[in-house]
């Protein structure tokens, strides 16, 4: 039993007089509320600060009796951005009764928010409150309520007897834990009885639950705690460190610089600002997606029917998540799926079942009360998630209903779709011959929908507050998601300047896509080769259809990553053999394993590294276990006809290095029979290596630059920290400067050189590439027509002109205007 003291000087009134169905139906939890009278917070019990919004408008406590306690000051306040609010305590904090939190202005803060109304709440089950007498004045520290315990420390500490395991990892994920990071710890655990919780700092979260983890608000650099308790606790603390330090496949992606949202759109005459959640540009007709709430009654037909109802509903939705198609369509409903198997939402629906609720109006407060969570937070990009919950919220309660809540929208030609929001599963509805453009009033640029419609090639603007949804039906618009603005009475002038604009970039494109196939030779003739980047088995497809040539580089790590053990020889064998297979008698360079340090794997134990991009990774790994490099190199030249086959080793600084991965090489010659010579290469993505290129090319068949580490060795600027990601350009002149003396150390030896990292697939980089020497540019398939077109625009001699010139420049920013110059 824990006593709890206000927090507040104020009005005491009962939750049911907030005006916010969220907290006066108690879909987060029971509790009470005050209406303030002086601008303080302060802690209502001993407890530890669990949680406080960047905004400073929540505080999150655990208190020493288990109970969380969530003080949310006024309503709709986040939207305020953390104007009018100080944060006293810092989060890990233990506090006592009457220890100050927050201050905050009351004039401020209560002429913005839709009211100062602050509830208290106590998240999640088995806690409940004992009231005094509510409609009285009370000071900070006059006693208020009592909460009586629920029983889970019992459970806890029974769970503790059967085995633990911890593990702490530093999250590489640019994002840090969100939806489909989440999704994947849930789905990884699966096979594991073990209990398991994930904490940074004092903050903590059931690793089962996506709305606990998205909760938990983890982001990139953290160093997150993981502790599992059961049989097999160390099995699952295991695998789940290995799936977070892996990175999930977002590792090697630096969060893009977030423009700020305006707090409501910024209005110049006729122009709507808003945020770039996919680039393009489009004119269309103004269209609203108006979709009604389903109504659900709130009693139900009995406990029983109540929850065979939703358990067949939620099975529907499964079946049909089940179906979607390949890429980010298919990522986004596995992590819709995990939702609906999450064990918070669950609970939260069954009590309400039990309380005699109906199905469809517990589901909806339980995924109304999880959102209201991540709300709370006051994190943009976890405020962004709450749309998933609005659509598996709505999917499911349009599966109880009955109703045809999947219809599609019908859209008039070039339509720009105008919505409050609009969720995932309304997008792939919508009829893409018909659409032109998206602009929502919310929203953000990393939300799933957003995703979607970079994904589908759609103009998309989010965040241009509400004056977007009062456009008339109709209405001619100009969506220029490039530039963030909506014109919504764009004028003759400037729709003709805008189809003139449409109709350059539509004839480049379409005689890029034309062209594709041909090969890419410049204007005077030097041929320049265009292979693609393939990261897994089903990119090399697109890689043949996008026109090219070959791979440039196959990143073998998706055959290691997220399994309990090493692929076999068999296995890695016929894996190679499909992607060969497919590209036809195009060469292939595969690349041998680069794993280790940010990219560690559960069956492969090392020791934690202070500084992992700088560690036991690439060729040091693999020369260190000649066991999985041995295994690689059989299972290559066993898979990819020798026509075809190429070799190339990561991180290479020296040449005794390469001497080490050749002689392991005849070795795996001599093991499966194979006479002829193979090439071998060397990723120059090291200082060392661009210095010493003339060396290892005496010893080196070719040489590809790989520009993403490369850049971020050479500039000091870690390409996953959001601190200095801005500042890694491939096209600064010190990067540049090493191209240059690695492609005049391939020269030295008759080797060609490429480059396969990102700087390849921008075309605007292809002239300089190529006046330093580059003969080979390996790009995204996506990429890879608009960079021949590119290409045979060229000069050499112009060529090797810029190139000099951005050598001598002192910064990317003059390297980028010089090609803007030179364009």
């Amino acid at each position: 039993m824990t006593r709890l003291l206000s927090p507040m000087a104020g009005w005491l009134a009962p939750l049911d007089e907030v005006p916010d169905p969220v907290f006066a139906e108690r879909m987060m939890g029971d509790g009470f509320a005050i209406d303030p009278v002086e601008g303080l917070v302060a802690a209502p019990c001993a407890a530890t600060v669990q949680a406080i919004a960047p905004t400073g408008h929540s505080v999150t406590l655990s208190a020493a009796g288990g109970a969380t306690i969530l003080i949310h000051i006024g309503l709709e306040t986040v939207a305020l951005g953390g104007a009018g609010f100080e944060v006293v305590a810092r989060v890990g904090a233990q506090v006592a009764a009457g220890d100050p939190l927050i201050r905050f202005s009351l004039d401020r803060v209560g002429r913005s928010a839709r009211s100062l109304l602050t509830p208290v709440i106590l998240i999640g089950a088995g806690d409940r409150i004992e009231l005094s007498g509510t409609g009285r004045r009370v000071a900070i520290g006059d006693p208020l309520a009592t909460i009586h315990g629920g029983g889970g420390g019992d459970r806890d500490r029974a769970a503790a007897q059967a085995g633990s395991a911890e593990r702490v990892v530093t999250i590489p994920m640019a994002h840090g834990i969100h939806a489909r990071p989440a999704a994947r710890i849930v789905d990884t655990l699966r096979p594991f009885s073990a209990g398991m919780t994930l904490a940074v700092g004092e903050r903590t979260a059931d690793a089962r639950s996506i709305v606990a983890l998205l909760s938990l608000a983890a982001k990139h650099g953290e160093r997150l705690t993981i502790a599992a308790t059961g049989t097999d606790a160390a099995g699952a603390a295991e695998a789940i460190a290995a799936l977070i330090a892996g990175g999930m496949g977002e590792a090697d992606h630096a969060p893009p610089p977030r423009p700020p949202a305006p707090p409501v759109a910024a209005a110049i005459g006729s122009t709507l600002a808003g945020v770039t959640a996919a680039p393009g540009l489009a004119i269309g007709t103004a269209c609203h997606l108006a979709v009604a709430e389903i109504a659900v009654p709130a009693d139900g037909a009995g406990i029983a029917a109540e929850r065979a109802a939703l358990a067949s509903a939620l099975a529907g939705m499964r079946r049909a998540l089940a179906g979607k198609a390949t890429g980010a369509a298919a990522d986004i409903a596995a992590a819709h799926a995990a939702l609906l198997d999450d064990p918070a939402l669950a609970d939260a629906a069954d009590a309400a079942i039990a309380a005699g609720r109906s199905a469809g109006h517990a589901w909806r407060g339980a995924t109304r009360a999880a959102a209201a969570t991540l709300r709370a937070t006051g994190d943009a990009l976890l405020i962004e998630r709450v749309a998933d919950l609005a659509d598996i919220e709505r999917q499911v309660i349009a599966l109880l209903a009955g109703s045809e809540a999947a219809a599609a929208p019908p859209l008039p030609p070039a339509a720009i779709l105008i919505a409050e929001e609009l969720l995932p599963s309304q997008f792939m509805l919508l009829d893409m011959a018909r659409l032109a453009g998206i602009c929502t009033a919310g929203g953000g640029p990393t939300s799933h929908v957003a995703i979607l419609a970079a994904s589908a090639g759609v103009p998309m603007l989010v965040a241009a507050g509400p004056a977007v949804t009062a456009i008339p039906e109709g209405r001619t618009l100009v969506l220029d998601a490039d530039a963030a603005r909506l014109e919504t009475d764009p004028g003759v002038a400037l729709l003709a300047e805008t189809e003139a604009r449409l109709a350059d970039r539509r004839r480049a494109r379409a005689d890029a896509v034309a062209a594709a196939h041909d090969d890419a030779r410049t204007a005077d003739g030097i041929r320049i080769e265009v292979f693609a980047n393939l990261g897994a088995t089903g990119d090399a497809a697109a890689a043949v259809a996008a026109g090219g040539e070959g791979c440039g580089l196959l990143r073998t790590e998706f055959l290691f990553l997220d399994r309990a053990t090493a692929p076999s020889e068999d296995e890695q064998a016929r894996d190679y053999a499909a992607i060969a297979a497919t590209l036809g008698d195009r060469p292939l360079i595969v690349r041998t394993l680069d794993i280790g340090g940010d990219k560690p794997v559960a069956y492969l134990p090392m020791a934690a590294e202070e500084n992992p991009a700088l560690g036991l990774r690439g060729v040091r790994l693999t020369l260190a276990r000649p066991d999985l490099l041995d295994t690689q190199l059989r299972a290559i030249l066993r898979g990819v006809p020798l026509g075809q086959c190429r070799i190339m080793v990561p991180m290479v600084i020296e040449p005794a290095e390469l001497r080490a991965v050749r002689h392991a090489l005849d070795r795996a010659r001599i093991a499966t029979g194979v006479e002829v010579a193979i090439p071998l290469g060397v990723m120059i993505e090291t200082p060392a290596a661009a210095l010493l290129a003339d060396a290892i090319a005496r010893e080196a068949d070719f040489l590809s630059i790989g520009s993403n580490d490369l850049t971020q060795y050479a500039l000091a600027c870690d390409r996953g920290n959001p601190a200095t990601a801005a500042r890694v350009d491939a096209l600064h002149p010190a990067v540049l400067r090493l191209i240059a003396e690695a492609a005049k150390g391939a020269a030295a030896h008759g080797r060609w050189i490429g480059v396969c990292g990102g700087l390849a697939s921008d075309p605007a980089a292809a002239a300089i590439l190529i006046g330093l020497g580059i003969t080979e540019l390996s790009a995204a398939p996506a990429s890879i027509p608009a960079v021949k077109a590119r290409v045979r625009e060229l000069r050499l001699a112009d060529c090797r002109a810029i190139a000099a010139r951005a050598l001598a420049c002192g910064d990317a920013a003059e390297v980028r205007a010089l090609i803007g110059e030179t364009a």
